[in-house]
């Protein structure tokens, strides 16, 4: 039966009344009874944290001054023994806890109630004699009494053991929210910072808040300047768009969080209830929700866009694949950089997970649950630079393997190279911060125990809390340290700009601020930004000579039309194209064939000598001959070409091509012919 009765105790008291603290001790021992309410009983040792979670006498006491009247008054002869059972038990064998009887809490209640109304003295919840044993005996029982070890003899400094940490008043939390802080729930951080000084905290916001509006403004221009020309940016870089608007909205919630400062991600003081301000947690608050909500979602899918950049980069140079065939996976690429952070969000939110940043305003995970941080922070990130390392190297050497072993001309081979570093600092300007941010965040990790152990070690006294036992090192984090990731977090934006930053954009604005929008033919066939189609040029033979395209991006070779190289000097800004024009004259004898248009929209071969002699003059007596010597070359293959392309073409037209063809000296009709038939 005795059994039977301390495993139904024992029962009781983890049912009823909290006893962690009680059995999380790595010292426990008896320590004489210093409380004067509870000295001259049966027993004259005890042992702390109490049945109330009152972690040493002096806490106790102040706990039980309410009570004097009722015990100085002797309402009962039942309230003392019940009192100090609570703030002072028995100290019996180790890891043996005995609670009083129910009776007695009964007897206590009812014949000290008028007296505590009276002194307006409310009886606890924590108190209430359900939570007791259904019993009718004495405190302490009998076998409370039994010798145990000698603690008497101990002073009260040989009893000093490691508590742990126990929550302040100040800084408890309503039991349904959920709060925790260093491992202790219904607790939160106090707010502002822990870690920092006033001033250090205002001059970080400040600097948060104009970094923010930098890197806001920095992918805001790249965004316009993707609205502006749609067409320009297509795949492999149309990802680089993506990665900009999810950076510009981590700006933007940062920027927010400047305005808000702390409203959102503190919880105000109520000094009525001896509540100071603490750190927002969990999804209660809907602002810091709506706040976590942004920055992760969009800092998780812009470390995920940056890696789909570099599979398509990687596509592009290894497989060879075309804009066409990549842009068909689009639909997969937006699945998985959406899908996947939106899925973590959602986990975090579930796990209630969501922590107040009081030195920026917003509302992040990690900051003070070191597993969220290490599993839902440091794991995305650093899957997402290694994925993206290894692709982005991939890609690098397949180019630099076109470039030395495929025959290109020297304008082709230095637009490879240039694209290939351009490739390569967009990459070193975002991996350098997504670094330094991964390295902050190992060294927080690493520190975070021993930055709170030297804070609750500055502050036990004032929260009339346990100070640390045997603190072995102390340490205090740099503002430096968190002003370095909170920069990083956010220029890692910023090199969609230099991306994007090129001569071609400043042109596209300036037009657009004109008023007035170029249209032609180049800007639906961008494929890398102003950058050759490195895709077709991979894939055609080393054998087959190269032909200039029609658009101002091809990076092919020598022209054999004119109107490629019109199309090349309107892809230039006016200044480029008015000094391509001029080096087009002083070269216009190395044009061998062009075409000329008749009125009725057809084309006829004509050769001339620079572009200002392109208009024939219709009194040259020397008519008849060109069309003579233009007879005489009609036995070659050429001719019937030129045939065809004349038949429908007025009598007056092909004089008007005779009379050019006369007043070019030297470059005599053959030479068109030959090289038509070449051609052919």
């Amino acid at each position: 039966m005795d059994l039977l009765w301390v495993l139904y105790s024992m029962l009781t008291v983890c049912m009823a009344i909290n006893m962690e603290a009680t059995g999380s001790h790595s010292m426990f021992t008896c320590e004489p009874i210093t409380l004067r309410m509870c000295q001259g009983l049966a027993y004259n040792t005890t042992f702390m944290p109490n049945l109330l979670n009152h972690y040493d006498q002096q806490t106790a006491a102040l706990a039980m001054e309410p009570f004097h009247p009722m015990v100085n008054l002797e309402c009962s002869t039942e309230i003392r023994p019940f009192l100090c059972a609570l703030y002072a038990p028995v100290c019996t064998e180790y890891g043996r806890v005995t609670l009083p009887c129910r009776r007695l809490c009964q007897r206590a209640k009812s014949d000290c109630y008028k007296l505590m109304d009276m002194f307006g003295v409310t009886w606890p919840d924590e108190m209430e004699c359900s939570r007791f044993p259904d019993c009718d005996e004495s405190y302490p029982r009998t076998i409370d009494l039994l010798p145990s070890s000698d603690g008497t003899e101990e002073s009260p400094s040989s009893v000093q053991r490691d508590y742990g940490f126990w929550c302040p008043r100040e800084l408890k939390i309503e039991p349904d929210l959920g709060y925790s802080f260093m491992g202790v729930r219904d607790c939160s951080p106090p707010c502002p910072n822990m870690y920092f000084r006033e001033d250090e905290l205002i001059f970080a916001r400040y600097f948060i808040g104009v970094v923010s509006i930098v890197c806001l403004s920095a992918t805001l221009f790249t965004f316009l300047t993707f609205l502006i020309d749609v067409g320009r940016f297509r795949y492999p870089e149309r990802p680089i768009i993506f990665y900009a608007v999810c950076y510009m909205m981590v700006s933007l919630v940062f920027f927010l969080g400047f305005l808000l400062e702390d409203r959102v991600s503190c919880n105000a003081a109520s000094p009525g209830r001896f509540r100071a301000s603490t750190v927002t947690q969990g999804s209660h608050n809907k602002a810091c929700t709506l706040l976590f909500m942004t920055l992760y979602f969009f800092t998780m899918a812009g470390s995920v866009w940056w890696v789909i950049l570099t599979i398509t980069w990687f596509l592009a140079a290894v497989p060879k694949w075309g804009s066409e065939a990549i842009e068909k996976k689009a639909l997969l690429f937006h699945a998985v950089a959406w899908g996947i952070p939106g899925a973590l969000t959602i986990t975090l939110m579930a796990m209630n997970k969501i922590e107040g940043d009081s030195m920026s305003g917003v509302c992040f995970v990690g900051l003070y649950d070191l597993m969220a941080l290490r599993w839902f922070l440091l794991v995305p990130l650093a899957l997402d630079v290694v994925v993206g390392v290894v692709l982005l190297l991939a890609g690098i050497a397949a180019l630099n393997r076109v470039r030395m072993e495929i025959p290109l001309e020297k304008e082709n081979q230095d637009k490879l190279v240039k694209f290939m570093i351009r490739i390569g600092v967009f990459s070193v300007l975002y991996l350098v911060p997504l670094l330094t941010v991964i390295g902050c965040y190992l060294y927080e990790q690493s520190h975070r125990s021993v930055w709170e152990t030297t804070w609750v070690q500055e502050r036990c006294r004032e929260y009339h809390i346990p100070c640390p036992f045997k603190v072995e090192q102390t340490s205090r984090p740099d503002i430096v340290l968190f002003l370095i990731k909170y920069l990083m977090m956010l220029v890692v934006g910023i090199p969609s700009v230099f991306w994007v930053g090129s001569k071609k954009t400043c042109f596209e604005w300036a037009s657009f601020f004109n008023g007035h929008r170029r249209k032609d033919a180049v800007h639906e066939s961008r494929q890398v930004l102003q950058e050759p189609d490195f895709t077709q040029l991979l894939l055609r033979d080393p054998n087959t000579p190269v032909v200039r395209k029609s658009r101002g991006t091809s990076t092919q070779g020598t022209s054999t039309h004119a109107s490629s190289t019109h199309l090349a000097m309107l892809d230039e800004p006016p200044s480029a194209s008015t000094s391509r024009a001029g080096s087009m004259r002083s070269k216009s004898s190395s044009f061998h064939g062009s075409l000329h248009r008749s009125r009725d929209g057809r084309y006829t071969a004509c050769s001339y000598r620079g572009v200002e002699e392109r208009t024939p003059r219709l009194d040259d007596p020397l008519q008849h001959c060109s069309v003579n010597r233009l007879n005489s070359h009609s036995r070659h293959s050429s001719l019937q070409r030129l045939e065809s392309q004349s038949r429908h073409s007025s009598v007056r037209d092909l004089t008007i091509t005779a009379q050019a063809i006369q007043s070019s000296p030297g470059n005599g009709i053959h030479r068109v012919v030959g090289e038509d038939a070449t051609m052919a």
